[in-house]
């Protein structure tokens, strides 16, 4: 069997890999590199770090030390720029630490962005939206189809399609998945409605209510069936006047008037001869009366 690539199963994987890369000198291993040195990487996905856990790293690497290294490139002598570790980067400054351990890897911007996409997917304290976006930034910018972004994430290719499905929502649901305020499972139902209008009242219910998801799978159950019940309707009613226009074409013959004909489902109707004058009425009368 083929060996499945390195991002598919993570930053962890890439770790892994470094000793093979050292042998073809493309890395050096555990460098204590300044703090000072390390300029943040221009391609980091995220723009929301939880100050309260960056706090609580903080205090472990004080006490501990970093135990998982940084990653960098080498852009100037002397000078880096961060590839992976942001959250352990912010957290160590955080702490007073003055040096850092990293690997030094050989990487260009194609690199740089997806190296440090795929870190971030692979967190579990991401939201679903920001891993919607890096998701649609991986396609973009390093032209990827969604199977082979699925290979390089080590995801199914339906678990992508559903992540990016969420950035079709309106920015008031995805700012509630960002949030909290709703599940990812939450947000998989409403994805499932294609009218806008009626996902944010699907939304509004299930925040004002707080809904479980198969409450609100239960709801929109409910209410896709009354839109197709109410579908359907209406379209039998169109096709009863289309059935039923040929009689009033041929009663307007007969008549030389103009005649509505209306059925409703249950077969009851209307037939309406209109005239304009006493003497238009008469005239129709007196069709009757021959017939």
């Amino acid at each position: 069997m083929a060996k499945k690539n390195a991002l598919g199963r993570g930053l962890g994987a890439l770790i892994e890999g470094v000793e093979k890369e050292v042998i073809e000198n493309k890395v050096e291993v555990n460098r204590e590199i300044p703090i000072s040195s390390i300029e943040a990487n221009p391609f980091q996905p995220r723009s929301n770090f939880d100050e309260a856990a960056l706090e609580e790293l903080s205090v472990s690497i004080k006490e501990l030390g970093i135990v998982q290294p940084l990653t960098v490139r080498e852009v100037a002598a002397g000078r880096y720029q961060l590839i992976a570790g942001e959250r352990r980067l912010r957290a160590a400054k955080m702490a007073g630490i003055e040096s850092v351990p990293a690997f030094v890897r050989t990487a260009d911007d194609r690199d740089m962005l997806e190296l440090a996409l795929v870190e971030n997917i692979q967190r579990e304290d991401l939201d679903a939206v920001e891993i919607a976006i890096s998701f649609q930034r991986l396609m973009e910018e390093c032209d990827l189809t969604q199977e082979q972004l699925s290979d390089r994430v080590g995801k199914r290719r339906s678990t992508v399609a559903n992540y990016l499905r969420l950035l079709k929502l309106p920015a008031e649901i995805q700012l509630g998945i960002r949030e909290r305020v709703i599940t990812m499972g939450h947000a998989r139902t409403l994805v499932s409605i294609e009218d806008p209008k009626v996902q944010m009242e699907v939304y509004y219910k299930i925040r004002d209510n707080q809904l479980s998801v198969r409450q609100a799978e239960e709801l929109v159950r409910q209410i896709q069936s009354g839109l197709t019940k109410d579908t359907a309707r209406k379209e039998r009613k169109v096709q009863l006047n289309k059935d039923y226009e040929q009689l009033s074409e041929h009663l307007r013959g007969i008549f030389q008037s103009k005649v509505n004909v209306r059925v409703n489902e249950a077969g009851n109707g209307r037939i309406t001869i209109p005239f304009d004058t006493r003497e238009d009425m008469e005239r129709i009368l007196e069709i009757f009366d021959r017939l």
